[in-house]
């Protein structure tokens, strides 16, 4: 067909459009899939008070969509009107739309699906001695019938798209279409536990849950219950400090962290939705703990004000406005870290089957299950006081104790400003292991919190790669890089948060790196930084800079100021890094971190092993390295009896 020129269409005519391609059009925003229709009909069962509801699918709701429910019914003199368009019960005035509590609230859904497939609606109200029947097909809607029905209403769609093939042939298989209809179906369940969903395939049921579940039985009894050791609650009490919004939910562990994002599931008032917003907070929670294009597991239900948040902003009703985005930002953000920050997320061998899928990160520096990619195996002299140097480093010149040392823990206490501490350990030196609990008595009975090491002296280097411990539930088995690394990566970060900068040696002879005039527009973007991490880069000539400065701990770790500045310069061309965001100074940390950490090859003396274990029990999530790898693995002692068969 010859397209129309744009002279010839604009000396046509305006004439308006005839109902059915007005309605067709809308459609085509509605009513995207088969799941579209299930959203909707589902939508309008909700608003109608249902605590029971049947979704029945065939062909993958190509074919066939049914929604029964037993909520307030149609009056049989409204039934046209239901199929009308814009005509709703929901919202009358223009001040409604700035408070929408309702599902349902545009009056588009059913003239759409109309306009686009054969419905029937079959509805009864208390009131009614027996239910009344209307059907339409396209532009034609017959007249109300009697039928016969219990309270509440039916909704059947047949032949969806049968009048614009255009629209069915962009259809998936029934397979893949019935997965996003049940997706759909899934997800209003999971977000009102009080109702109960039935759910069948081509008559093949494939969920069912009764009412009045509680938040927590609905999402297992949805999400799986083998899942329920794996996940953690976070909450937001009601209103909690003015911040206007309260919050329930799931979080995973880091071992369930998926490919895509589709296991982040996010309600409003009942409403799924996807936000930016709440997925950047959901992930910045998650940062340092899962891999980078991973997504964790997490289901969150959030409860708001309607007049705080605005629904009408996306034809499917999916994507919302908040009035104050960064409050909502935060208090999910502070919820899930304060979810994460008290468990214990040392990943169990037995419930992560760990090996069956590699972790990325720092290839070449953990030998992860290729022994051949691992350094050389060096002396103990060569390794010999690396932990006695990193403390020394971070612990001379702290602000407002100069001179003293300090412990661990008395140091982040000092870097996060909150003043001396009487109560601090007493100063210890990197070299002396941590006395051991009287005899008799675990750590656990003198204070130490459960998964602590138990005497320090039970410590043992396997391949000059691996740490092995002992805890309260077994066996710990430490990677002694990634550790290393995720205690680095705090350290720097709370340096940086006390002092604003890292110390830094000038350099005699500068270091000259070749680059691209992409890179050499990133060194500009990045010298602020840079700046405050302790690397002056200048720009020599159109294709090259000279590194004028370097972090002190770099060079003590023999790291080469060249190459690194032009490994970071890779990175933040592929990667995008935004100067001045905090996602890039976490990167480039991470890449100090990576650099200056003991590596896998590493020899490693009793008493920086005793230490290494100390500092996992000091710093933040230390159950995974800045790139999400997991630091530390345990076979419990339940696990190791079921293995030799004591059980």
């Amino acid at each position: 067909m010859r397209p129309m020129a744009a002279t010839e269409a604009s000396t046509r005519p305006i004439r308006k459009l005839p109902p059915l391609l007005v309605n067709q059009i809308a459609a085509g925003e509605v009513v995207e899939r088969p799941a579209s229709v299930v959203k909707e009909l589902l939508d309008n069962a909700l608003d109608a008070g249902a605590t029971r509801i049947t979704v029945e699918l065939e062909q993958g709701g190509v074919e066939l969509v049914r929604i029964t429910d037993d909520g307030a019914g149609i009056p049989a003199d409204q039934l046209p009107l239901a199929l009308a368009p814009h005509a709703t019960s929901k919202v009358s005035t223009v001040d409604d739309l700035d408070r929408i509590a309702t599902y349902g609230f545009r009056g588009e859904a059913l003239a759409s699906i109309t306009s686009v497939a054969r419905v029937s609606l079959r509805s009864r109200t208390a009131a009614d001695t027996g239910a009344s029947e209307i059907r339409a097909e396209g532009d034609r809607v017959e007249p109300v019938q009697p039928a016969a029905g219990p309270v509440g209403t039916c909704v059947t769609v047949r032949n969806l798209f049968f009048n614009t093939p255009a629209r069915r042939k962009f259809l998936r298989t029934p397979p893949t279409e019935q997965g996003h209809c049940v997706d759909a179906a899934s997800d209003l369940a999971i977000s009102h536990p009080a109702v109960g969903f039935t759910i069948v395939c081509d008559g093949r049921r494939v969920l069912e849950v009764p009412p009045d579940q509680s938040p927590r039985e609905r999402a297992l009894a949805v999400l799986g219950r083998e899942l329920e050791p794996e996940l953690l609650e976070a909450h937001v009490d009601a209103f909690d400090d003015s911040r206007g919004v309260a919050m329930w939910g799931l979080v995973g562990r880091p071992a369930l962290a998926r490919a895509t994002a589709k296991a982040m599931k996010i309600f409003l008032n009942g409403r799924p939705i996807r936000d930016k917003t709440l997925q950047h907070a959901l992930r910045e929670a998650y940062r340092g703990l899962i891999e980078p294009g991973r997504y964790p597991t997490a289901v969150l239900m959030l409860q708001m004000d309607p007049g705080a948040v605005d629904v009408n902003v996306h034809p499917q009703k999916t994507e919302v406005r908040f009035r104050d985005q960064s409050m909502v930002h935060s208090a999910v953000l502070r919820a899930v870290r304060d979810a994460l920050q008290r468990a214990d997320l040392t990943p169990d061998f037995a419930r992560t089957g760990f090996g069956a899928r590699g972790w990325g990160g720092c290839a070449g520096l953990m030998g992860a299950g290729a022994a051949e990619e691992r350094a050389p195996v060096a002396p103990a002299g060569d390794a010999a006081g690396r932990i006695s140097r990193f403390v020394e480093y971070f612990t001379r010149q702290v602000p407002g104790r100069a001179n003293e040392r300090l412990s661990f823990d008395a140091l982040r206490r000092s870097l996060d400003d909150t003043g001396a501490d009487q109560s601090a350990p007493a100063p210890q030196s990197a070299s002396t292991p941590p006395a051991a609990a009287p005899s008799g008595r675990s750590p656990a009975q003198d204070g130490a919190p459960l998964g602590a090491p138990r005497p320090a002296e039970r410590v043992l280097q396997v391949h000059n790669q691996y740490v092995v411990t002992e805890d309260e539930q077994g066996l710990v088995i430490v990677d002694q890089h990634a550790l290393h690394e995720r205690v680095m990566f705090e350290y720097l970060l709370a340096r940086l948060g006390a002092e604003g900068t890292l110390e830094s040696q000038r350099m005699l002879v500068p270091a000259v790196v070749q680059v691209s005039a992409a890179r050499l527009a990133r060194v500009e973007e990045l010298r602020p930084l840079l700046a405050r991490l302790g690397v002056a880069v200048e720009p020599i000539g159109p294709a090259s800079v000279a590194v004028q400065s370097f972090p002190t701990f770099l060079f003590d770790k023999g790291v080469e100021p060249g190459e690194f500045v032009a490994e970071m310069l890779e990175r933040a061309e592929a990667e995008g890094f935004a100067p001045g965001s905090e996602e890039t100074l976490h990167e480039v940390l991470d890449m100090m971190a990576c650099k200056a950490a003991i590596r896998a090859g590493d020899r490693m003396s009793q008493a920086e092993l005793v230490e290494l274990i100390r500092l996992r029990d000091a710093v933040d999530r230390s159950s995974n390295c800045p790139h999400g790898r997991p630091t530390s693995i345990r076979l419990s002692i339940r696990e190791l009896d079921r293995r030799f068969g004591r059980v």
